[in-house]
């Protein structure tokens, strides 16, 4: 049996629903790429079945934020998808705020035990420091999805290091996220 693994690649290329911009960098650009690489290789792994939210750099979801993420919340219930991972980069004033978190609905579940295997993996392969797992039951992407859901903050795209590793590495955090899947799954 293979896995289901919808993976979201936050925000949309515009308005509305963009996402977050820093070092000059755009967060949409930054967790697209990291998205493509994931599903790349979690398709070669053989054990899942993957689904983009967005297959290319310009695909735009939905007319407002609600819609766009009701259309990714939706595609995944009805594709029946095993795991929802929705792909984000956070921001701060504070410049020197760095690491990776995970966003579930609640805890202790089966989303914050994947969520804590993740950012172990992340941890490992991009040496960002593991700020945790944090409950988030108001995000609509936790909220609305029929399945385990996580929601990663791979890095602070407002901190230098952080944005110009996503950017330069986004291997390193596709390789992370599927190690964690794989850890958590026992594969």
């Amino acid at each position: 049996m293979a896995y289901k693994i919808y993976i979201d690649q936050g925000h949309n290329p515009v308005n509305p629903n963009a996402g977050a911009e820093g070092n000059g960098l755009r967060e949409q650009d930054i967790v697209y790429r990291i998205g493509v690489e994931l599903g790349a290789l979690l398709e070669q792994n053989g054990n899942f079945e993957v689904r983009l939210s967005r297959p290319t750099p310009d695909t735009q979801i939905g007319s407002s934020n609600t819609s766009s993420l009701r259309a990714r919340t939706d595609a995944a219930n009805e594709w029946g998808a095993d795991y929802f991972i929705s792909l984000h980069t956070n921001a701060s004033t504070i410049p020197s705020a760095t690491g990776s978190e995970a966003l579930v609905f609640s805890s202790p579940s089966a989303a914050s035990r994947l969520g804590e295997a993740i950012l172990t993996g992340l941890n490992n392969t991009t040496g960002l420091r593991n700020r945790g797992v944090f409950e988030r039951p108001g995000l609509y992407v936790l909220r609305k999805t029929e399945m385990p859901a996580v929601l990663l903050e791979l890095g602070f795209i407002t901190n230098q290091r952080d944005a110009a590793l996503m950017n330069n590495d986004p291997e390193a955090f596709a390789r992370g996220i599927y190690d964690g899947i794989l850890e958590y799954l026992n594969l």
